[in-house]
Formats: C-alpha cells, structure tokens, sequence
C-alpha cells in the first residue's frame, strides 16, 4: 500500500500504511531486520512515535511511527540527494512484496 510524499527537506517519504497499530510496525522492523540484514542505530521511543534509524545500501533513513499517522521510512538527512529517495522508495517496495 505505499505511497510517497514529499517531505519539507525535498526527500521522499513513503508512507507503508497511514492506519495501523504499533505491533505493525514491530513486524515491519523484524522484518527490515531479518530480509534485510539492517541493523537500527537509535531508537527514539515517545508516548505516540517511534523513529528507528538504520542504514540501507550506505543511505541513513527513518522507520517512523505514530498513532495518528502510521508508519512511513524517510530519509534521514535534512538535505536529500535524489539516491535517497530511491532507496526509501526501495525499502517501500520490497515491504509491499512481503505483505506489508
């Protein structure tokens, strides 16, 4: 089901499901983390979001959840560069395959 927007920065936030609860985003970071091998470098855990960082392919992007809003992976940087987006948009899809 994903979808992409744009962010403030310019990069590319693809949305994974924009009405889900917390154990989806549990399985999708299993899942990033066992098919993808990624390993999450810092979690910030808040009442309503969660934001896991983790590295893919050299690019730093964001596994982004909240209650109101789903979850969505963006890039990490404040000033994108166009590779970015295509490997947000990459993750996106390979999650699409695996029934996400």
């Amino acid at each position: 089901m994903s979808y992409q927007l744009k962010t403030k920065s310019g990069g590319t936030e693809a949305v994974i499901d924009d009405n889900c609860g917390i154990s989806k985003f549990y399985a999708i970071a299993h899942t990033l983390s066992e098919k993808l091998q990624v390993i999450f470098l810092n979690q910030v855990d808040d009442s309503e979001t969660l934001d896991w960082d983790f590295k893919y392919k050299d690019q730093f992007l964001t596994l982004h959840y909240n209650i109101f809003e789903g979850v969505s992976i963006f890039p990490q940087q404040i000033k994108t560069v166009k590779n970015d987006n295509q490997i947000v948009m990459e993750v996106a899809h390979f999650l699409e395959r695996n029934a996400f």
